[in-house]
C-alpha cells in the first residue's frame, strides 16, 4: 500500500519507488547508516508527533556517536518532516527518517561526504502493526546484546539491527513473538527493537542504559510512572529476577505499552497487570491530549 506514497530526499519529494541508491552506495554496501522513527497522531488540531524533538536529538546523536555529519540542518528536517506529512495526507502513522551515504563505495570504509537524508511519511496499516493490543509472548534469545565496546549501541544504525533481526528470528523459531537479549555479563538487556521493563512488588524496573538503546519511549515511560505513583529503578535484572516478575511489558514508537503474557514456560495473569494497564491508559491520554501535564511531549507537525 506503500506504491502511492511520496518520500522526501534530499530536499525534494519524489515517488516511492524511485527512493534508491546504488547497489555500491556506501550506505548499502558499507552499512553506513542510521535512522529514526516516530509516531504521528491525529489531534484536533491536525496530525501532531510524539516527542519529535527527543527523537530529532537522537538523530543528530547517532550521527555524532558514529563520527559522521548530516547534510541538513534541524530546521530544515521539520519542515521536510510536514511537508512529508501533508503530501501523503498522514492522520497516524510513522516517520521514519534515513541518514546516509549515497556515494558509491568500492574500497573506501572511510568517507568525507555528509550524510543524505530520506523522510518516509507512512500511514497507518496492518504491516505497521500500531497500537496491537494482543499479548506478547518472549523467550531468552540465543544471541547476545552487541557490546559497547565494538560499536555504540545507543546510536540507531542500521548495522546494529542485524543483531536484532537474529534475536527475533530464533525467537519465531522457537514459537514466540520476542527474543530478549542478555548483555555478554549475563543481564536482561532488551528485544530485537524493544524496549523491556518487569514490575516487582510494585516496582516498575528497567535495565539500566549503558548496553541498551537510549529510547525516547522508555525514557517517557520513566518520565510519567512517578507522576502515577509508581516508584521506578533503572538497575541490572538477572534473567531469574524477570522470570519471577509479577508484570512484563515491552515497549517501542509503534507499541507504546505491549504487556507480556509468556515468558519461556511461564504464563503470567491477569494480562495487563495494574501498572502495565495504569501505563497504558495515561499514554493513550496523553497522545489524544487529554493530560495538560505532558502536553509538550505531542508537538504539531503542519505546515
Amino acid at each position: 500500500m506503500f506504491e502511492n506514497l511520496k518520500v522526501w530526499m534530499n530536499g525534494k519529494l519524489v515517488p516511492w519507488s524511485n527512493a534508491n541508491v546504488h547497489l555500491l552506495s556506501h550506505g548499502f554496501s558499507r552499512a553506513s547508516s542510521i535512522f529514526d522513527v516516530f509516531g504521528i497522531h491525529p489531534t484536533p488540531q491536525g496530525p501532531c508527533a510524539f516527542r519529535m524533538d527527543k527523537h530529532l536529538d537522537r538523530f543528530y546523536r547517532s550521527a555524532e556517536l558514529l563520527g559522521m555529519e548530516i547534510a541538513y540542518e534541524r530546521e530544515s528536517l521539520k519542515k521536510a518532516i510536514a511537508e512529508s506529512i501533508e503530501a501523503n495526507n498522514i492522520k497516524r502513522g510513522l516517520i521514519k527518517i534515513l541518514g546516509y551515504y549515497s556515494e558509491e563505495a568500492i574500497i573506501s570504509l572511510v568517507l568525507d561526504s555528509k550524510l543524505d537524508v530520506a523522510i518516509f511519511a507512512m500511514p497507518e496499516s496492518d504491516e505497521l502493526g500500531l497500537d496491537k493490543t494482543e499479548p506478547i509472548s518472549i523467550c531468552f534469545s540465543d544471541w547476545r546484546k552487541i557490546h559497547p565496546a565494538t560499536v555504540p549501541v545507543e546510536a540507531k544504525a542500521c548495522s546494529n539491527y542485524l543483531n536484532g533481526m537474529l534475536a527475533r528470528k530464533s525467537a519465531k523459531q522457537r514459537g514466540y513473538d520476542v527474543g530478549i537479549f542478555l548483555t555478554t555479563d549475563g543481564y536482561v538487556a532488551e528485544g530485537s527493537i524493544e524496549s523491556l521493563f518487569m514490575v516487582k512488588n510494585g516496582i516498575l524496573k528497567t535495565p539500566k542504559l549503558g548496553n541498551v538503546l537510549r529510547s525516547i519511549t522508555r525514557m517517557s515511560i520513566l518520565e510519567l510512572a512517578p507522576k502515577l505513583g509508581i516508584e521506578v529503578e533503572e538497575t541490572n535484572i538477572m534473567p531469574q529476577e524477570l522470570l519471577a516478575a509479577d508484570e512484563i511489558f515491552l515497549s517501542h514508537t509503534g507499541i507504546k505499552v505491549g504487556p507480556v503474557d509468556r515468558i519461556e514456560e511461564r504464563v503470567l495473569s491477569p494480562v495487563p497487570g495494574k501498572i502495565t494497564k495504569k501505563l497504558q491508559q495515561a499514554l493513550n491520554d496523553i497522545v489524544t491530549l487529554k493530560d495538560e501535564r505532558f502536553k509538550d511531549w505531542i508537538q504539531y507537525v503542519g505546515k
